[in-house]
Protein backbone atom coordinates (compact mmCIF):
# COMPACT_ATOMS: atom_id res chain seq x y z
CA UNK A 1 0.00 0.00 0.00
CA UNK A 2 1.40 3.40 -1.01
CA UNK A 3 0.94 6.80 0.57
CA UNK A 4 -2.24 8.36 -0.73
CA UNK A 5 -2.21 12.10 -1.27
CA UNK A 6 -4.97 14.11 0.36
CA UNK A 7 -3.38 17.34 -0.84
CA UNK A 8 0.14 18.59 -1.61
CA UNK A 9 1.13 18.57 2.07
CA UNK A 10 -0.90 15.76 3.62
CA UNK A 11 -0.79 12.03 2.89
CA UNK A 12 -2.75 9.11 4.28
CA UNK A 13 -0.90 5.94 5.15
CA UNK A 14 -1.52 2.94 7.36
CA UNK A 15 -3.23 -0.34 6.63
CA UNK A 16 -6.55 -1.84 5.63
CA UNK A 17 -7.24 -4.93 7.73
CA UNK A 18 -9.65 -6.84 5.50
CA UNK A 19 -9.83 -10.05 7.52
CA UNK A 20 -9.98 -8.94 11.13
CA UNK A 21 -13.28 -10.08 12.59
CA UNK A 22 -12.93 -9.36 16.32
CA UNK A 23 -11.57 -6.36 18.21
CA UNK A 24 -10.37 -6.53 21.83
CA UNK A 25 -11.54 -10.16 21.80
CA UNK A 26 -14.98 -8.63 22.22
CA UNK A 27 -16.28 -6.43 19.39
CA UNK A 28 -17.43 -8.05 16.12
CA UNK A 29 -15.91 -6.60 12.95
CA UNK A 30 -18.13 -7.88 10.13
CA UNK A 31 -16.58 -5.43 7.65
CA UNK A 32 -12.95 -5.51 8.83
CA UNK A 33 -11.26 -2.23 9.72
CA UNK A 34 -8.36 0.08 8.91
CA UNK A 35 -5.65 1.86 10.85
CA UNK A 36 -5.05 5.29 9.34
CA UNK A 37 -2.01 7.47 9.94
CA UNK A 38 -1.27 10.83 8.35
CA UNK A 39 1.93 12.49 7.20
CA UNK A 40 1.93 16.30 7.28
CA UNK A 41 4.81 18.14 5.59
CA UNK A 42 5.55 21.79 6.28
CA UNK A 43 8.33 23.84 4.72
CA UNK A 44 10.51 23.26 7.79
CA UNK A 45 9.31 20.16 9.59
CA UNK A 46 7.35 16.93 9.08
CA UNK A 47 4.85 15.30 11.44
CA UNK A 48 3.34 11.84 11.52
CA UNK A 49 -0.10 11.76 13.14
CA UNK A 50 -0.82 8.34 14.74
CA UNK A 51 0.60 5.00 13.59
CA UNK A 52 -0.97 1.55 13.20
CA UNK A 53 -1.79 -1.70 14.92
CA UNK A 54 1.29 -3.77 15.84
CA UNK A 55 0.20 -6.49 13.41
CA UNK A 56 0.65 -3.97 10.56
CA UNK A 57 4.03 -2.59 11.66
CA UNK A 58 5.90 -3.83 8.61
CA UNK A 59 3.39 -2.31 6.22
CA UNK A 60 3.51 1.07 7.91
CA UNK A 61 7.30 1.11 8.06
CA UNK A 62 7.49 0.21 4.36
CA UNK A 63 5.34 3.25 3.58
CA UNK A 64 7.75 5.43 5.53
CA UNK A 65 10.76 4.13 3.58
CA UNK A 66 10.97 7.28 1.48
CA UNK A 67 10.47 9.67 4.40
CA UNK A 68 13.91 10.91 5.45
CA UNK A 69 12.90 12.82 8.55
CA UNK A 70 10.06 12.97 11.04
CA UNK A 71 10.29 15.80 13.56
CA UNK A 72 7.06 15.16 15.44
CA UNK A 73 5.10 11.99 16.05
CA UNK A 74 1.62 12.79 17.33
CA UNK A 75 -0.16 10.21 19.49
CA UNK A 76 -3.81 11.25 19.58
CA UNK A 77 -4.67 8.08 21.50
CA UNK A 78 -2.57 5.57 23.43
CA UNK A 79 -4.56 2.45 22.54
CA UNK A 80 -2.34 -0.02 20.71
CA UNK A 81 -4.26 -0.15 17.43
CA UNK A 82 -3.07 3.45 16.91
CA UNK A 83 0.07 3.60 19.03
CA UNK A 84 1.46 0.10 18.65
CA UNK A 85 4.01 0.99 15.99
CA UNK A 86 5.31 4.07 17.84
CA UNK A 87 8.43 2.32 19.22
CA UNK A 88 9.47 1.30 15.69
CA UNK A 89 8.95 4.83 14.33
CA UNK A 90 10.95 6.34 17.20
CA UNK A 91 13.74 3.86 16.58
CA UNK A 92 13.94 4.77 12.88
CA UNK A 93 13.73 8.51 13.59
CA UNK A 94 15.86 9.07 16.71
CA UNK A 95 15.34 12.86 16.69
CA UNK A 96 11.54 12.67 16.52
CA UNK A 97 9.60 14.09 19.47
CA UNK A 98 6.49 12.20 20.52
CA UNK A 99 3.57 14.52 21.36
CA UNK A 100 0.64 13.48 23.55
CA UNK A 101 -1.64 14.78 26.27
CA UNK A 102 -0.23 14.58 29.83
CA UNK A 103 -2.39 11.52 30.51
CA UNK A 104 -1.40 10.07 27.16
CA UNK A 105 2.26 10.47 28.05
CA UNK A 106 1.89 8.31 31.13
CA UNK A 107 -0.10 5.69 29.26
CA UNK A 108 2.44 5.45 26.43
CA UNK A 109 5.16 4.86 29.00
CA UNK A 110 3.06 2.20 30.72
CA UNK A 111 1.64 0.43 27.65
CA UNK A 112 4.55 0.61 25.21
CA UNK A 113 7.56 1.23 27.47
CA UNK A 114 8.38 4.38 25.48
CA UNK A 115 11.23 6.28 27.20
CA UNK A 116 9.70 9.21 29.05
CA UNK A 117 12.31 11.61 27.71
CA UNK A 118 11.10 10.98 24.12
CA UNK A 119 7.61 12.29 24.96
CA UNK A 120 6.48 15.91 25.27
CA UNK A 121 3.10 16.62 26.80
CA UNK A 122 1.06 19.25 24.96
CA UNK A 123 -1.66 21.45 26.40
CA UNK A 124 -5.20 21.86 25.14
CA UNK A 125 -5.10 24.43 22.32
CA UNK A 126 -1.30 24.36 22.04
CA UNK A 127 0.12 24.70 18.53
CA UNK A 128 3.24 23.47 16.76
CA UNK A 129 4.50 25.07 13.55
CA UNK A 130 5.84 22.92 10.72
CA UNK A 131 6.52 25.93 8.52
CA UNK A 132 3.43 27.08 6.67
CA UNK A 133 1.45 24.33 8.41
CA UNK A 134 0.23 24.40 12.01
CA UNK A 135 -0.87 21.57 14.24
CA UNK A 136 -3.35 22.55 16.97
CA UNK A 137 -4.06 20.01 19.70
CA UNK A 138 -7.62 19.74 20.97
CA UNK A 139 -8.31 17.69 24.07
CA UNK A 140 -11.26 15.39 23.35
CA UNK A 141 -11.37 13.16 26.44
CA UNK A 142 -13.47 10.01 26.61
CA UNK A 143 -13.67 9.32 22.90
CA UNK A 144 -13.21 6.76 24.18
CA UNK A 145 -10.28 6.84 26.66
CA UNK A 146 -9.46 9.64 29.12
CA UNK A 147 -6.25 10.75 27.35
CA UNK A 148 -7.58 11.25 23.82
CA UNK A 149 -7.12 14.34 21.70
CA UNK A 150 -7.66 15.43 18.11
CA UNK A 151 -5.19 17.34 15.96
CA UNK A 152 -6.37 20.21 13.76
CA UNK A 153 -4.57 21.57 10.71
CA UNK A 154 -6.13 25.05 10.29
CA UNK A 155 -4.47 25.96 6.97
CA UNK A 156 -6.30 23.05 5.31
CA UNK A 157 -9.27 22.69 7.65
CA UNK A 158 -8.36 19.05 8.39
CA UNK A 159 -9.27 17.44 11.71
CA UNK A 160 -7.26 14.31 12.53
CA UNK A 161 -9.79 12.88 14.96
CA UNK A 162 -8.42 9.38 15.69
CA UNK A 163 -11.30 7.25 17.09
CA UNK A 164 -13.71 10.21 17.12
CA UNK A 165 -16.00 9.83 14.05
CA UNK A 166 -14.30 6.54 13.13
CA UNK A 167 -15.79 3.40 11.61
CA UNK A 168 -14.62 -0.19 11.52
CA UNK A 169 -14.94 -0.53 7.76
CA UNK A 170 -12.34 -1.95 5.35
CA UNK A 171 -12.49 -0.25 1.97
CA UNK A 172 -10.26 0.96 -0.84
CA UNK A 173 -12.19 4.25 -0.90
CA UNK A 174 -10.23 7.10 0.61
CA UNK A 175 -13.39 9.14 1.21
CA UNK A 176 -16.81 8.19 2.60
CA UNK A 177 -18.79 8.37 -0.63
CA UNK A 178 -20.93 5.26 0.02
CA UNK A 179 -22.74 7.12 2.76
CA UNK A 180 -25.35 4.48 3.60
CA UNK A 181 -22.71 1.83 4.25
CA UNK A 182 -20.40 4.18 6.13
CA UNK A 183 -23.29 5.52 8.23
CA UNK A 184 -24.11 2.04 9.53
CA UNK A 185 -20.45 1.24 10.18
CA UNK A 186 -19.96 4.53 12.02
CA UNK A 187 -23.14 4.03 14.03
CA UNK A 188 -21.99 0.53 15.01
CA UNK A 189 -18.64 2.01 16.04
CA UNK A 190 -20.34 4.72 18.10
CA UNK A 191 -22.75 2.25 19.69
CA UNK A 192 -20.11 -0.25 20.75
CA UNK A 193 -17.41 2.19 21.85
CA UNK A 194 -18.58 5.78 22.28
CA UNK A 195 -22.15 5.57 23.58
CA UNK A 196 -21.27 5.31 27.30
CA UNK A 197 -19.68 8.77 27.06
CA UNK A 198 -22.51 10.74 25.43
CA UNK A 199 -22.37 13.80 27.74
CA UNK A 200 -18.64 14.28 27.22
CA UNK A 201 -18.91 13.67 23.48
CA UNK A 202 -21.52 16.45 23.27
CA UNK A 203 -18.93 18.86 24.71
CA UNK A 204 -16.26 17.57 22.34
CA UNK A 205 -18.61 18.11 19.40
CA UNK A 206 -18.99 21.75 20.35
CA UNK A 207 -15.21 22.13 20.46
CA UNK A 208 -14.89 20.60 16.99
CA UNK A 209 -17.68 22.79 15.62
CA UNK A 210 -15.72 25.81 16.81
CA UNK A 211 -13.14 25.13 14.09
CA UNK A 212 -13.50 25.54 10.34
CA UNK A 213 -13.42 21.81 9.58
CA UNK A 214 -13.40 21.00 5.88
CA UNK A 215 -12.23 17.40 6.16
CA UNK A 216 -12.39 14.87 8.99
CA UNK A 217 -9.61 12.27 8.89
CA UNK A 218 -10.29 9.54 11.47
CA UNK A 219 -7.94 6.68 12.28
CA UNK A 220 -10.50 3.99 11.37
CA UNK A 221 -12.47 3.90 8.13
CA UNK A 222 -12.73 6.37 5.24
CA UNK A 223 -12.28 10.16 5.49
CA UNK A 224 -15.18 12.62 5.44
CA UNK A 225 -14.87 15.29 2.77
CA UNK A 226 -18.43 16.19 3.76
CA UNK A 227 -17.84 16.59 7.51
CA UNK A 228 -21.38 17.78 8.14
CA UNK A 229 -22.60 14.25 7.32
CA UNK A 230 -20.87 12.59 10.29
CA UNK A 231 -21.14 15.58 12.65
CA UNK A 232 -24.92 15.68 12.18
CA UNK A 233 -25.11 11.94 12.76
CA UNK A 234 -23.19 12.29 16.03
CA UNK A 235 -25.39 15.20 17.11
CA UNK A 236 -28.41 12.95 16.65
CA UNK A 237 -26.86 9.98 18.45
CA UNK A 238 -25.68 11.93 21.50
CA UNK A 239 -28.89 13.96 21.86
CA UNK A 240 -31.56 13.05 24.39
CA UNK A 241 -34.12 12.44 21.65
CA UNK A 242 -35.45 8.90 21.37
CA UNK A 243 -37.44 7.19 18.63
CA UNK A 244 -40.70 5.30 18.70
CA UNK A 245 -38.82 2.00 18.90
CA UNK A 246 -38.60 -1.01 21.19
CA UNK A 247 -35.50 -3.18 21.33
CA UNK A 248 -36.48 -6.72 22.27
CA UNK A 249 -33.60 -9.16 22.84
CA UNK A 250 -34.74 -12.61 23.92
CA UNK A 251 -33.93 -16.29 24.30
CA UNK A 252 -36.43 -19.13 24.24
CA UNK A 253 -35.58 -22.70 25.20
CA UNK A 254 -38.89 -24.55 24.74
CA UNK A 255 -41.06 -22.05 22.88
CA UNK A 256 -42.93 -20.37 25.74
CA UNK A 257 -40.91 -17.16 25.81
CA UNK A 258 -40.85 -16.99 22.01
CA UNK A 259 -44.65 -17.24 21.94
CA UNK A 260 -44.82 -14.25 24.29
CA UNK A 261 -42.23 -12.30 22.32
CA UNK A 262 -44.02 -12.76 19.01
CA UNK A 263 -47.38 -11.85 20.51
CA UNK A 264 -45.96 -8.70 22.06
CA UNK A 265 -44.18 -7.78 18.83
CA UNK A 266 -47.42 -7.99 16.88
CA UNK A 267 -49.32 -6.03 19.55
CA UNK A 268 -46.73 -3.25 19.49
CA UNK A 269 -46.68 -3.15 15.69
CA UNK A 270 -50.48 -2.79 15.61
CA UNK A 271 -50.08 0.29 17.80
CA UNK A 272 -47.52 1.83 15.46
CA UNK A 273 -44.42 1.01 17.54
CA UNK A 274 -41.36 -0.25 15.67
CA UNK A 275 -39.80 -3.35 17.23
CA UNK A 276 -36.17 -4.41 16.80
CA UNK A 277 -36.17 -8.13 17.59
CA UNK A 278 -32.99 -10.03 18.48
CA UNK A 279 -32.75 -13.77 19.15
CA UNK A 280 -29.71 -13.79 21.44
CA UNK A 281 -28.89 -17.37 20.50
CA UNK A 282 -27.80 -16.21 17.05
CA UNK A 283 -27.68 -12.40 16.96
CA UNK A 284 -24.75 -10.10 16.22
CA UNK A 285 -24.34 -8.10 19.43
CA UNK A 286 -23.11 -5.17 17.35
CA UNK A 287 -26.53 -4.99 15.69
CA UNK A 288 -28.13 -5.00 19.13
CA UNK A 289 -25.87 -2.12 20.21
CA UNK A 290 -26.83 -0.14 17.08
CA UNK A 291 -30.52 -0.59 17.85
CA UNK A 292 -30.02 0.68 21.40
CA UNK A 293 -28.68 4.04 20.16
CA UNK A 294 -32.11 5.51 19.37
CA UNK A 295 -34.71 3.31 21.06
CA UNK A 296 -37.08 4.57 23.73
CA UNK A 297 -37.72 1.19 25.32
CA UNK A 298 -35.88 -2.04 26.11
CA UNK A 299 -37.90 -5.19 26.77
CA UNK A 300 -35.98 -8.32 27.69
CA UNK A 301 -37.45 -11.77 27.02
CA UNK A 302 -36.05 -14.66 29.03
CA UNK A 303 -36.81 -18.17 30.18
CA UNK A 304 -35.73 -19.10 33.70
CA UNK A 305 -32.50 -21.03 34.18
CA UNK A 306 -31.65 -22.04 37.75
CA UNK A 307 -34.11 -19.45 39.08
CA UNK A 308 -32.46 -16.57 37.17
CA UNK A 309 -32.38 -15.28 33.56
CA UNK A 310 -30.81 -17.26 30.74
CA UNK A 311 -27.02 -16.63 30.58
CA UNK A 312 -27.34 -14.98 27.14
CA UNK A 313 -29.88 -12.55 28.60
CA UNK A 314 -27.60 -11.96 31.56
CA UNK A 315 -24.80 -10.99 29.15
CA UNK A 316 -27.02 -8.78 26.97
CA UNK A 317 -28.41 -6.97 30.02
CA UNK A 318 -24.91 -6.37 31.34
CA UNK A 319 -23.90 -5.07 27.89
CA UNK A 320 -26.81 -2.63 27.81
CA UNK A 321 -25.89 -1.44 31.29
CA UNK A 322 -22.29 -0.80 30.18
CA UNK A 323 -23.32 1.04 27.00
CA UNK A 324 -25.71 3.38 28.87
CA UNK A 325 -28.09 4.12 25.97
CA UNK A 326 -30.65 6.92 26.28
CA UNK A 327 -33.55 4.57 26.97
CA UNK A 328 -36.60 5.88 28.83
CA UNK A 329 -38.44 2.67 29.67
CA UNK A 330 -37.77 -1.01 30.27
CA UNK A 331 -39.67 -4.19 31.00
CA UNK A 332 -39.21 -7.94 31.21
CA UNK A 333 -41.25 -10.81 29.82
CA UNK A 334 -40.71 -14.55 30.06
CA UNK A 335 -41.68 -17.85 31.56
CA UNK A 336 -40.61 -20.27 34.29
CA UNK A 337 -41.25 -23.84 35.34
CA UNK A 338 -41.51 -23.78 39.14
CA UNK A 339 -39.80 -20.64 40.49
CA UNK A 340 -38.16 -17.50 39.12
CA UNK A 341 -36.15 -14.50 40.23
CA UNK A 342 -35.45 -13.38 36.68
CA UNK A 343 -37.07 -9.95 37.16
CA UNK A 344 -35.11 -9.15 40.29
CA UNK A 345 -31.81 -10.33 38.86
CA UNK A 346 -32.18 -8.48 35.55
CA UNK A 347 -33.10 -5.31 37.45
CA UNK A 348 -29.89 -5.68 39.44
CA UNK A 349 -27.90 -5.91 36.19
CA UNK A 350 -29.00 -2.53 34.78
CA UNK A 351 -28.42 0.13 37.47
CA UNK A 352 -26.88 2.51 34.90
CA UNK A 353 -30.09 2.63 32.86
CA UNK A 354 -32.16 5.51 34.19
CA UNK A 355 -35.42 4.01 33.03
CA UNK A 356 -38.98 3.70 34.23
CA UNK A 357 -39.78 0.01 34.71
CA UNK A 358 -43.10 -0.95 33.14
CA UNK A 359 -45.07 -3.87 34.57
CA UNK A 360 -43.32 -7.12 33.58
CA UNK A 361 -45.18 -10.16 32.31
CA UNK A 362 -43.86 -13.50 33.55
CA UNK A 363 -45.94 -16.64 33.27
CA UNK A 364 -45.68 -20.17 34.59
CA UNK A 365 -45.27 -22.60 31.69
CA UNK A 366 -46.82 -21.88 28.32
CA UNK A 367 -48.67 -18.52 28.07
CA UNK A 368 -52.44 -18.67 28.42
CA UNK A 369 -55.05 -16.15 27.43
CA UNK A 370 -54.61 -14.06 30.58
CA UNK A 371 -50.87 -13.85 29.89
CA UNK A 372 -51.48 -12.72 26.31
CA UNK A 373 -53.89 -10.08 27.63
CA UNK A 374 -51.18 -8.87 30.01
CA UNK A 375 -48.84 -8.56 27.02
CA UNK A 376 -51.49 -6.52 25.21
CA UNK A 377 -51.66 -4.24 28.23
CA UNK A 378 -47.89 -3.89 28.22
CA UNK A 379 -47.98 -2.97 24.52
CA UNK A 380 -50.58 -0.29 25.24
CA UNK A 381 -48.49 1.07 28.13
CA UNK A 382 -45.41 1.27 25.90
CA UNK A 383 -47.32 2.98 23.08
CA UNK A 384 -48.78 5.50 25.54
CA UNK A 385 -45.34 6.29 26.97
CA UNK A 386 -43.95 6.79 23.48
CA UNK A 387 -46.80 9.15 22.59
CA UNK A 388 -46.01 11.08 25.75
CA UNK A 389 -42.37 11.38 24.66
CA UNK A 390 -43.41 12.64 21.24
CA UNK A 391 -45.79 15.21 22.72
CA UNK A 392 -43.05 16.70 24.87
CA UNK A 393 -40.68 16.98 21.93
CA UNK A 394 -38.21 14.52 23.44
CA UNK A 395 -39.12 11.58 21.27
Amino acid sequence: MKLRQINDAVSCLGAVDWNRRLFDSLIPLPDGTSYNAYLVRGTEKTALVDTADPAKTELLMDQLAGVDRIDYLVANHAEQDHSGTIPHVLQRYPDAVLLATPKGKGMLVDLLCVPEERIRAVEDGETVSLGGKTLEFLYTPWVHWPETMSTYLPEDGILFSCDFFGSHYATTDLFAHDKATVYEAAKRYYAEIMMPFRPTIRKNLEKVKGRDVQLIAPSHGPLYDDPGFIIQAYEDWVSEDVKNEVVLPYVSMHGSTERMVLHLTNALAEKGVTVRLFDLAVTDLGKLAIALVDAATLIVGTPTVHVGPHPAVFYASHLANCLRPKLRYASIIGSYGWSSQAIERIAQLIPNLKVELLDPVVCRGYPREKDLQALDALAEAVAAKHRECASTGRG
